[in-house]
Order: C-alpha cells, then structure tokens, then sequence
C-alpha cells in the first residue's frame, strides 16, 4: 500500500476508534486518479463525522465552504484529504450506502478518460434535506427528480416520505412517481425501519391523514405495513339502513378520519383511533341470514390495536389512549338513561369519543336522533365534580367500615364521589354497601 493510502488508513482508524464510521471511496479508481500525479496527490474520505467534530481529532483541519460535497479538507505531508458525509441512513438500497463517486474524483476520471461517464456510481455523499431527490413543489404535484426507480433505489424512505408531502400538501403523485412506489412498495417495507416509517407518519396533520392513509394504500404499502386495517376494503357493511345502501369498511374508516377534524381539529390522536375504530369488524364479521354482523367488534379491536401499535413501535401511553378509545366508541351511539350518561361522563376521552360518533354519522348519512337525545342527557347530568359531596362523610366511612383515622379512608372517600359521578351509587344505603365491600375487597382493615 502506499503512503498516501496509508495516511488515508490512518485517518480513518482514527475516526473509527472514536467510535464512528469512515473510509477511503473507492480506492481502485482513486489509484487510477494519482499514478501520475507526482507530488500532488488528494485522496477522498467519507465519513459520518461533520466538520465540527472532525476539528476535534484534527486540529489542522479546515472547513470547506465551496458547494460541491465536501465538508473539510485536511493537508498533511503534501497530501489533500478531502472529506465527506457518509450515508448513514438505514432506509437506503444495501447496495448503495456506500460511495463509490464523489465530485472531485469524476472530474479527475473525466480527465483521464478511463471510464464512461454512464458507468459512474452516481451516489455522492452529503448532508440530508428532506426534499431531496424532489422536484420543486410548485410543479403542482409531488414528482421524483430524474429517473424515479434510481432517485427511490438511494433512500427508500422517500417513498412513505412523498406519500406525506401528497397529503399536507394536498397534491397529486406524479405518476411515474407513484407507479415506482407501488413497484417498490415491498424494498421500502423490507429496508426502511419502522421507526422511521412512523416518524414521517407523525408529520402528517391531522386533517390530512385520511388521505396520507389512502395513498398507502393505493401504493399497496398499507397491505405490507397494516394488513388488519388493508383487509377491511373486503368487508362489506350497510351504509345507511333507511336507504339500503352498502359500503366496504375501509371507505367508512377514511370517511370518519376526514370528518373528525372538523369539530376537534388537530387531535392527531383522535383521527389515529378513528382509523382504527373499525378494524375489529375483520376479526367479528359473521353473515346472518344474509345479513353482516360485527357482535363485540370494539372490544375486539381494541385488542387487536394493542397488538398493531405496539408492532409499531407507539409509545406505552399512546397505545393506552388509543385503544381506550377504540374500546368505548360505540359507548355514544345507543340512547343513554341518566345513568349510561353519568358513567359515559366519567370517562377521561368522553369529549373525543362524541366527536367519534359525530363524524360516524356524518360519514354514514344517517339521523342525529339518538345523538341529539344523549347531548341533552349530557347537559343535564353536568354538574362540576367539585359541587358534589360523597353521600359519607370520613367519619361516617369510619363507622361502616371499622378503619382506623388515616389515607385509606381517604382513599375509600374519594372512589365513593367517582362511583357516585358514574352512577354505580345512588343512594346513602348503596354508598354504606359500597365502601363496607371496597373495603373488604382490597384489604384495608
């Protein structure tokens, strides 16, 4: 090996025992470049490490400000290391995460004639911008740049990533553009990591996701990504029963996601468990008598969604609420009495789970009848929580229960007031029943 190359060694280990990537691009044909160089020899290093951290392990080294790649450029011993950033993306082809071409080193080869320009990996190393590889958006569309199966073939991340600039932005997919996501659809599962799949999804708004959620699945991405939720386009419910009409269960999914917004704008949360809401229909769907039933679906699904987002990689607390959420959607949409309504109320996400009913309804077309009756149930029964006194007092606690003065008569005292507020306990002679088998139950004599 010689000397230049073994400087060139000798940076890149010393990177590298600091704990990140580098190496020498393409050392055959940067032979090529120096064999007849004599004394001027520059040599090309990618790495992970941007300038400022580079300044640190070389102090000799200078910042490159000319637009063409480089981020520094180190001279030592009559020898130019000029370094890049690396591809350290995981989402990108195997096959084309390391650069085997950087500008300084194509136009050396130019010079010399050696290869077609045809031939030249055209993978060059640098900072990522997230509208990369990505016509202007003023074209009106979202539209790869240059030839779309070799732009996606260098981050296959940009196709779940265009899918989300089609939706906030409310533009088409070029078709091109959209014919290679679908040829793809498979590699971009396969490569990119989920974690990143979901870190685009999360920058979809709100009032958007209906749309980002069927342009995964037109791309086929939401077969390979979520096939629970691409199944249900097979499942076939009615509409509207006045009117007899039928629909699949995934157009009514989309449906509800575009209507929810419009009374809670924003809840990311809310339109995700709306997209869910539904998927325990796949696993419930029974035909009666040529009719289809769902008994249970939203326990079902809420089971089933557990296992979906946590496959997802959600937080624990999201998947709470989420599920939550699908678990109690059908609580609104049967005509409560004052107690389902005192018990609906008791719920934390009851607001969230109204506006889920809400643009139910306006999603199916059908009559705000039983709606409008539990709203007013609702206004009736709102009375702040602070007003209300639990029907026993510590001391009365005390007597029915035998406790000692201390925190678990507090404790019994204040699950008392919730089970008022939900209308489990009505009455003084419930309430003494009520805390005497708490009591019992959990052990606090």
């Amino acid at each position: 090996m010689s000397e230049p190359f073994k400087d060139a060694v000798g940076i890149c280990k010393t990177i590298m025992r600091n704990g990140y990537d580098a190496y020498i691009v393409n050392e055959r044909l940067q032979k090529l470049t120096i064999a007849d160089k004599g004394d001027e020899v520059s040599l090309d290093i990618a790495t992970e490490l941007d300038f400022r951290g580079l300044s640190k392990l070389f102090p000799n080294i200078e910042e490159w400000t000319e637009n063409d790649g480089v981020t520094a450029i180190l001279k030592e011993g009559g020898i130019n290391f000029y370094f890049y950033l690396s591809d350290v993306s995981d989402s990108s082809h195997p096959e084309e995460c390391v650069s085997h071409m950087t500008p300084r080193l194509l136009k050396e080869l130019e010079k010399k004639d050696e290869i077609p320009l045809t031939l030249a990996c055209p993978f060059i190393p640098k900072a990522k911008d997230p509208y990369e590889g990505f016509a202007s958006l003023t074209s009106g569309e979202v539209k790869f740049a240059g030839i779309p199966d070799q732009v996606l073939k260098k981050d296959y991340l940009m196709g779940i990533r265009a899918l989300r600039f089609a939706a906030n932005y409310n533009l088409p997919l070029e078709s091109n553009t959209k014919t290679t996501i679908i040829r793809n659809a498979k590699r971009i599962l396969d490569y990119v990591p989920v974690p990143e799949i979901m870190d685009e999804w999360r920058k979809v708004e709100a009032e958007n996701m209906w749309l980002f959620v069927s342009l995964l699945f037109e791309t086929m991405l939401l077969h390979g990504l979520i096939p629970e939720i691409a199944a249900l386009s097979r499942i076939t419910q009615i509409k509207n029963s006045e009117t007899g009409e039928k629909e699949n269960v995934f157009e009514h999914t989309l449906a509800v996601m575009k209507h929810y917004p419009e009374e809670l704008p924003y809840d990311w949360f809310g339109v995700v468990a709306c997209f869910f809401h539904d998927v325990g229909k796949l696993f419930t769907a029974e035909d009666v008598d040529g009719t289809w039933q769902f008994l249970q679906h939203h326990r079902v699904g809420a089971k089933v969604t557990r296992k979906i987002l946590t496959r997802l990689n959600f937080p624990q607390e999201d998947v709470d609420l989420i599920c939550e959420l699908v678990r109690d959607h059908m609580r609104f949409q049967f005509m409560l009495t004052d107690k389902g309504i005192k018990r609906f109320k008791a719920l934390d996400e009851y607001p969230r789970l109204i506006e889920m009913v809400r643009a139910d309804i306006k999603a199916r077309g059908t009559q705000y009848r039983e709606f409008n009756h539990n709203l007013k149930m609702l206004e009736r029964a709102d009375i702040p929580e602070e007003a209300l006194d639990p029907f026993l007092n510590g001391n009365e606690i005390m007597q029915s229960t035998g406790l000692k003065p201390g925190p678990a008569v507090g404790i019994l005292r204040d699950t008392l007031l919730k089970a008022q507020i939900a209308g489990d306990v009505c009455n003084m002679e419930e309430a003494i029943e009520y805390v005497k088998e708490l009591a019992r139950r959990e052990k606090l004599h």
